[in-house]
């Protein structure tokens, strides 16, 4: 998209038809977020928090970043470096995730550093480096999607949550391909399929390892692809075949007839493809869940082939570049792995510091978030909202709140920045320059269109401020280019090479981009399309990995007898901070709300618009009932993007995915009370 000023002054978003990834589609939250530039609505001065009355008032940009950089060092020096936390974003560029990393492991020395992104894609990244030894959200290009033969779209509400990316599943079923659609609920995606099916919360696992059981027994598995292109198949199907369709029936609910057809659909054509998102991959058991599907591509050989594949679909606006250049708290820029000597080393020198400098791993987002106030007394948080979108919210509020010092760098005064002893407003997607890398692989250069309002800095000022106040007046740039050009020689031969993309490049090619990995060098063309001659392990061979089903950390019982999932809508984003405060997003989604069915609504004696609390061991939420018979009767659905009363994360079980760390957002138990 691109920005005009209309005759009337303001700003507008104008479509680029010729954009090879939406062409030109965009969604009401696109076509409404100038709305979020005006200074009616977004921070435009530096807030601290008055050390007399507790209140935020105005203050210089000098006051704030020298509170900041004073708490910081006071914290150091009387407790130690990982005292100081630093909480990222998906949706930072690939710069500011850069420095942002950079900033915590050589300006402050801190092992404590996540970011909300490990909330959305952290298992699916998990289960594709297990099985192909890489994780790009999609191997191949979104154009691909209309040519192969059918796809399953697992947990995915995408015409709701990337309404432009449903054109593509349209163009597939107008082009004679299937779509398979497995949600517990009917939603809009879900009307568009040719086969639904509705499994029980949680159960998503058994489901897939269902339909390898079925592929099996009817033979359909392809013998010679997985001889040539892949190890561990024996135990993965052993692991399979203890889920037969019976009995998984029992398990999700899904009728065998159901499975069988799935099974005939995926397996008739001579290309398919599985696309999860976070449906099954927000759940403590959600890498075994994604590897089930993933086992399900193999068998059949469907990756590393054209037009067919395993894929995971990204939840933020630069959820694929976010979790690769080192904000997460166990890799280096490069996707490198922090516990690597050699990725150490070439990242060090890079920085030019010593390599056993470097902290090692610190926590996962909910253990750092869990750990405030403890052992974590200061944390600097940028482009996150944990206290609407972390599960267990309220006891991330309470922790929150317990912080020695919080400085947040926002553009708009979220829930949690309310929390905060420094409020640092910063510049967002149309003011600044920098580089993103969406769900495909394809890193992106996003111009600056308009001037930030007078009194706002970017992410990279702030940065370069605290460093610059804690001994390190170099090595933390402001431009975005010059931080580019060091991301590039830092991922320098890592999984996530971007050595060969420049700006001028991404100039040139007209906004088009370019896949990673691109090595530097005269042939560094990009890569849309992985795997096909090999995958990325050590023998080049994809793994499959047995796993079985296991229940979900908290059950449906007698005092909490219906399950809880979550998810988003159409006319709000995440947490709700910017989205929440555009008038015509607003009149269509204007607050939270809980789906039940009718016959859940009939026992419970409540109709539609009435309002409903639902109750975890957790907590209490409250929001109006909306009666529907497109969800099971023995779950309610409730949106996240709200705080207070009707907070759905107040609700949310933290139990944690034993490899991934991603918390069980998908499935806990709760009881319906009217109110």
């Amino acid at each position: 998209m691109g920005l005009t000023t209309p005759p009337g002054g303001g700003v507008e978003v104008v479509e680029r038809a010729g954009f090879p990834v939406n062409r030109g589609a965009l969604c009401g939250k696109g076509r409404t977020a100038p709305a979020v530039l005006s200074s009616r609505v977004r921070l435009t001065e530096p807030l601290v928090r008055s050390r007399a009355t507790g209140t935020l008032t105005p203050a210089t940009w000098e006051e704030a970043l020298d509170r900041i950089a004073e708490e910081l060092s006071r914290t150091r020096k009387e407790h130690g470096a990982d005292a100081c936390g630093v909480f990222g974003g998906g949706g930072l560029t690939n710069e500011k995730a850069y420095a942002l990393g950079k900033f915590a492991r050589v300006a402050l020395g801190t092992s404590q550093i996540d970011y909300n992104g490990r909330f959305c894609m952290s298992s699916a990244a998990a289960a594709g480096q297990r099985a192909f030894g890489l994780d790009r959200g999609l191997p191949f290009p979104l154009e691909d999607i209309p040519r192969t033969g059918c796809v399953i779209l697992v947990g995915s509400n995408l015409a709701e949550t990337m309404p432009p990316a449903l054109r593509y599943l349209t163009e597939l079923r107008a082009n004679g391909g299937t779509l398979i659609v497995i949600d517990p609920r009917r939603t809009r995606t879900a009307e568009q399929a040719d086969l639904h099916l509705a499994p029980r919360p949680g159960t998503d696992l058994a489901l897939a390892l269902g339909l390898l059981h079925l592929v099996v027994a009817e033979g359909r598995t392809d013998d010679a692809y997985i001889e040539e292109r892949t190890s561990g198949w024996e135990e993965a199907r052993a692991a399979a075949m203890a889920h037969w369709p019976e009995h998984v029936e029992r398990i999700t609910g899904v009728a065998v007839p159901q499975l069988r057809e799935a099974v005939r659909l995926f397996c008739d054509v001579d290309d398919a493809m599985v696309l999860t998102a976070r449906g099954p991959e927000q759940q403590a058991k959600g890498t075994d869940t994604v590897g089930a599907w993933i086992n399900l591509c193999l068998a059949t050989g469907r990756a590393g082939r054209p037009l067919s594949g395993y894929g995971c679909l990204t939840g933020q606006g630069n959820g694929q570049g976010g979790r690769e250049h080192g904000q997460k708290a166990d890799q280096l820029p490069g996707y490198r792995k922090l516990t690597d000597p050699a990725a150490r080393a070439h990242v060090a020198g890079v920085w030019g510091v010593d390599p056993d400098s470097l902290p090692g791993p610190g926590r996962s987002a909910y253990e750092l978030l869990d750990a405030l106030g403890g052992d974590i007394k200061t944390l600097l948080l940028m482009g996150s909202n944990p206290v609407v979108s972390a599960p267990r919210a309220a006891h991330v509020e309470e922790r929150l709140r317990s912080l020695d010092f919080l400085a947040v760098a926002d553009v708009v005064l979220s829930e949690t920045a309310q929390l905060a002893d420094v409020v640092l407003p910063v510049t967002q997607w149309a003011e600044e320059t920098g580089t993103v890398t969406n769900l495909e692989g394809r890193v992106l250069l996003r111009r600056r269109a308009v001037s930030a309002p007078v009194g706002v800095r970017s992410d990279l000022d702030v940065l370069h401020g605290i460093a610059a106040r804690l001994g390190h007046g170099t090595g933390f740039p402001t431009e975005p280019e010059e931080v580019f050009e060091e991301l590039r020689r830092a991922s320098a031969g890592g999984p996530a090479d971007y050595s060969g993309i420049s700006y001028e490049r991404l100039r040139e090619n007209d906004g088009e981009g370019v896949f990673w990995p691109c090595p530097a060098g005269p042939a560094a063309e990009g890569t849309p399309r992985l795997f096909l001659d090999r995958f990325a392990t050590e023998d080049g061979r994809a793994r499959f990995v047995p796993v079985v089903h296991r229940a979900a950390a908290e059950e449906p019982d007698a005092e909490y007898p219906v399950l809880l999932t979550t998810g988003r809508v159409l006319a709000q984003y995440q947490s709700g901070a910017q989205t929440r405060r555009v008038d015509e997003l607003n009149s269509a989604a204007p607050g939270p709300f809980v789906e039940l069915h009718p016959r859940l609504a009939a026992r419970l004696g409540v109709g539609e618009d009435d309002p409903v609390a639902v109750v975890s061991r957790r907590g209490r939420a409250v929001a109006p009932a909306r009666v529907t018979s497109a969800i099971r009767a023995d779950t309610v659905f409730m949106p996240f993007h709200w705080p207070g009363e009707g907070r759905a994360n107040t609700l949310t079980h933290p139990a944690l995915d034993p490899v991934s760390r991603m918390p069980e957002f998908k499935v806990c138990a709760v009881r319906l009370e009217r109110v």
